[in-house]
């Protein structure tokens, strides 16, 4: 179901494209980081140790096709780094001196990630801010569990790769929003952008529990654009 979801997301594409005017149309790279975070069920509680962020790198090309003067449709292929890490450590008094010694365990998922934003400038001229706002649908190619120990020094890491297929989930459907900033630079566009995704699919399935646990992330990227055609 889900594939036959993108094949038709990738239809309606090829549809916009063919229907725009080819010399407005825009491709486009950006490439930024990502902080990748998890959301908690709440009776968990103090049960396990909290949820931090996890950084990791994530990149897109992509299209922006004119729909008015200031409203466009871009769609992406984008490669993203989800997770989420958790950490756990004690002090040790050594001789009056406290020693902290503890771990960290990191989950990261790599992702392909296809976005489909409504970009809208807020004004006109050299330099424009603009919103965008959509869904995305992503795709877990690969996993792994990254644990590090640390003392007076910190360990290299270990990882485990993630047996998907169980109770870890590599759907995530979700949606972004965000912010940017472009500036006009020869024929094309510099821009620096700033998202936030939130995901709506529980990454963890076990039976009769419903464990709430969702990607969220905050992302930075800088990128560039240039007309296609004439």
């Amino acid at each position: 179901m889900k594939r036959i979801v993108l094949v038709g997301l990738i239809a309606c594409l090829g549809s916009l494209v063919s229907q725009s005017s080819f010399a407005q149309v825009q491709i486009g790279v950006r490439g930024g980081a990502n902080i990748g975070f998890a959301s908690k069920p709440e009776y968990l509680g103090s049960l396990t140790p909290a949820f931090h962020s996890t950084v990791g790198p994530t990149g897109a090309i992509f299209l922006d096709i004119p729909l008015s003067d200031r409203v466009s449709f871009r769609p992406e292929f984008a490669y993203v780094q989800k997770g989420v890490a958790i950490r756990e450590g004690i002090d040790v008094n050594l001789g009056g001196f406290n020693l902290p010694i503890g771990a960290t365990i990191a989950y990261q998922s790599q992702h392909v990630e296809i976005p489909l934003l409504a970009k809208i400038n807020l004004t006109d001229g050299a330099v424009q801010p603009y919103i965008i706002a959509g869904p995305a649908v992503s795709y877990a190619v690969d996993g792994r569990i990254r644990t590090r120990a640390s003392a007076l020094f910190t360990t290299q890491a270990y990882d485990v790769d993630v047996n998907y297929g169980g109770m870890l989930n590599r759907w995530d459907v979700g949606a972004v929003g965000g912010l940017g900033l472009s500036m006009d630079a020869g024929t094309g566009k510099f821009f620096v952008e700033g998202r936030y995704t939130q995901g709506f699919t529980r990454q963890i399935q076990v039976p009769i529990v419903n464990v709430n646990v969702r990607n969220r992330g905050v992302a930075v990227s800088l990128g560039y654009s240039f007309p296609i055609g004439y």
